[in-house]
């Protein structure tokens, strides 16, 4: 499972802020990972929003190589809605209220 810290994370909401689905994604991703600081020690020491987050960061990073970056064909609206489900299901398990950002 690949792991997105802070740096990562605003890196990529850098990157990908006017992608039509990279952009909502990792505004979702940074919305749960601002979520979780508030309300645990961390984003980097509680799994389980990490593990609910794991399809997004994948979408986000892709493989994790340069290529990856720029190919960009892996962001489709199915694959965002599809990251999105354990996100929501963490979200309701643990009455957060972190805004998901629709496509």
């Amino acid at each position: 499972m690949r792991f997105m810290n802070d740096w990562d994370i605003a890196r990529a909401y850098e990157r990908y802020t006017d992608h039509p689905v990279l952009g909502p994604a990792t505004r979702t991703l940074a919305n749960l990972r601002d979520w979780t600081d508030a309300n645990s020690d961390g984003w980097a020491y509680w799994p389980k929003p990490i593990r609910a987050a794991a399809k997004l960061q994948a979408l986000i990073t892709g493989d994790g190589t340069y290529a990856a970056l720029h190919d960009l064909s892996r962001a489709t609206p199915a694959a965002y809605r599809q990251a999105l489900t354990p996100i929501k299901a963490f979200r309701t398990r643990q009455g957060a209220d972190f805004e998901i950002v629709e496509v």
